[in-house]
């Protein structure tokens, strides 16, 4: 379907891909994995024809079909969610239009014996039987079942697209591109802006589709549900298991340290060669030894490793200041935006110490309630906080918060207390801000490097009360890893919100469902709830 030959990408004297080659097949779903920066999204803008490799090929079935989902994308304005939705099916639009053009016609005219006559016949029996072949149905139900699916409500179909968020505008373009069914579809960080119920749709869809897939992703468990074969980049190279992700995990730290360990001899090889040279470099009686010693030093193909990888960084949050038995207390609270009440007279009672989860649909109150509990919008009824509760809080907007004018180093040490300064170069690396990186200012980051920033500064401040608005959606998963870690071992309380089950799962002990207004609490894991959930739903439905 697609193969990929001699395929090298440079950037500044750099190689990113250094003579790479494998083939994609008809129903293939590959996890594309590698560190940041390692080419994942090159590679897929590669495939998907937006960008030009430095030399190689890249050879495609002819009339393949794509569907393409970026990080980033530039949307459509002046459609609402329906009309924007329906361009997946634009050639069916248009074969149905020329259908109604084409009997209309005939309707029209009187010449039945003509030769004009018997062509437009032609031409829609033809049109017709194109219909036939795309077997279209009912497209319009396919489009609902979808943006329900992706968590869209059916009163949101006729509201501009304008008026949505841009990663709400995403799952348009998601939809759209799902709705197509092209042969492979080429997917990059396509959970970052969906809810766990929109991430569990998206799953089942992707785990049954027909189209071969080629996906970039930092949710595990999502991996695990839609591929089975995983191609890691590193070092410029490929390498191709045929497995899911959790099982190429094994396999992977199996050839590291295979790699490790033939580095390793390497290295002692070369040491003792070049300490042979040294010291006889001045013996006549040597002369010949060392320089074949020499040219054999020079053949050598030097062996790469990411040695990096074997590193993983145990970071601690600073002991929280001694809070009441009760953080949070809310008793009837309600919100009420204008006409449109987001929150019911809810309650809820977080105890010292517990580390909790705020899930729920996007748009039904999460963030509203947020807000109440850190005083930033007024509400009706009681929400208390216990004495001396110092609240950290990491925001979707945090990048927007810190001094563009320092350095990245800067930011953090400004922050840091105590022993952990030793270790800030560290930490930094840990959160891909490794080497001159460190030394970059603010105001040149991207908005992912920002909210990583912040995310670091967070960690390094005495707080009490931790509440954290998704606060994965630009780490990668050793990154997240370290930062799970963290929090588990953090003594303080800690609220968050996320819809990644892999980082709640294992570090949350209860569960806050908001929805239709009203909160309700699960106690136990994330994985606790969802099975209650589903269980839930099949009630209804009996």
């Amino acid at each position: 379907m697609i193969s990929i030959e001699q395929l090298t990408v440079e950037f500044g004297g750099r190689r990113l891909l250094d003579n790479i080659g494998f083939l994609i097949n008809p129903k293939d779903k590959i996890a594309l994995v590698g560190r940041n920066g390692a080419g994942k999204s090159t590679l897929i803008k590669l495939i998907a024809g937006d960008e030009q490799p430095s030399h190689g090929s890249i050879i495609a079935s002819p009339d393949l079909t794509v569907g393409y989902l970026p990080q980033h994308m530039i949307h459509n304005e002046g459609t609402t969610v329906m009309q924007e939705t329906e361009k997946a099916f634009d050639h069916i639009i248009k074969l149905q239009n020329e259908i109604d053009r084409l009997t209309t016609l005939l309707t029209e005219r009187p010449d039945y014996e003509s030769e004009e006559y018997a062509q437009i016949i032609d031409k829609l029996s033809n049109s017709y039987e194109q219909m036939q072949i795309i077997n279209s149905g009912n497209f319009y139900a396919e489009i609902e079942k979808t943006l329900l699916g992706l968590g869209f409500l059916r009163s949101d179909f006729d509201r501009p697209c304008s008026e949505f968020s841009g990663g709400w505008r995403m799952r348009i373009e998601l939809a759209k591109i799902l709705l197509q069914t092209p042969d492979i579809l080429l997917l990059d960080e396509p959970t970052n802006h969906l809810d766990i119920e929109s991430i569990q749709w998206l799953e089942s869809f992707l785990a049954t589709t027909a189209s071969a897939i080629l996906l970039v992703s930092h949710d595990k468990v999502f991996m695990d549900g839609v591929t089975n074969r995983t191609i890691e980049i590193s070092l410029g190279r490929i390498y191709d298991y045929d497995v899911n992700y959790s099982k190429y995990l094994q396999l992977r730290q199996e050839r590291h340290d295979q790699q490790v360990r033939a580095f390793e001899n390497q290295q002692k090889m070369i040491q003792e060669t070049e300490d042979f040279i040294d010291r006889f470099r001045s013996k006549a009686t040597k002369a010949v030894q060392v320089q074949s010693r020499i040219k054999a030093l020079n053949k050598i193909e030097r062996l790469e490793v990411d040695l990096e990888d074997t590193s993983r960084l145990h970071l601690k949050f600073p002991p929280a200041p001694r809070s009441g038995a009760i953080p949070v207390e809310i008793e009837n609270l309600s919100k009420v935006y204008d006409d449109h009440v987001v929150l019911d007279k809810i309650g809820m009672i977080i105890n010292r110490g517990e580390k909790v989860a705020f899930v729920g649909k996007n748009g039904e109150g999460k963030s509203t309630l947020i807000k109440c509990i850190l005083e930033e919008i007024p509400y009706t009824g009681v929400l208390k906080l216990g004495f001396n509760v110092k609240i950290g809080y990491f925001a979707q907007n945090q990048p927007s918060l810190l001094d563009e004018n320092l350095t990245v180093f800067e930011t953090v040490d400004a922050v840091a207390v105590g022993d952990i300064r030793t270790r800030l170069r560290d930490i930094l690396g840990a959160f891909m801000f490794g080497g001159e990186a460190s030394d970059k200012k603010v105001k040149v980051l991207s908005g992912g490097e920002r909210s990583r920033l912040a995310m670091i500064r967070l960690l390094l401040e005495p707080v009490s009360l931790l509440i954290l608005d998704e606060p994965t959606n630009h780490l990668d998963i050793p990154s997240k890893e370290v930062l799970k870690d963290a929090i588990k071992a953090y003594d303080g309380t800690a609220i968050i919100v996320s819809h990644d089950r892999e980082f709640l799962d294992g570090l949350v002990t209860k569960v806050y469902e908001i929805g239709n207004k009203k909160i309700r609490e699960h106690l136990g894991g994330i994985y606790e709830f969802l099975d209650k959930k589903k269980m839930e739903n099949l009630n209804e439905l009996g």
